[in-house]
């Protein structure tokens, strides 16, 4: 008879971890949602300062690209 009161508390407690676990698995979910979205908004919002930027420039489009590439480069080498 022990065994299975133990048995059924074990269950129960098995049931409300798993009811933990989609509640904060939701919560979670939504966090990642609202994060990639001000993300995305950051990314936008970087692209046309940039665009501004290469707008506003004495430097020709490829001399900035020759510039961007350039600094890859030397960052691969060190």
């Amino acid at each position: 008879m022990a065994r299975v009161m133990a048995t059924d508390v074990l269950e129960q407690k098995i049931e409300k971890a798993q009811e933990r676990v989609k509640r904060n698995k939701k919560a979670y979910d939504e966090a990642v949602r609202d994060l990639q979205k001000l993300l995305d908004k950051r990314t936008a919002l970087r692209a046309e300062e940039f665009m501004k930027a290469i707008a506003n420039s004495n430097r020709s489009y490829e001399e900035i690209l020759n510039f961007i590439t350039a600094n890859d480069e030397m960052d691969e080498a060190v």
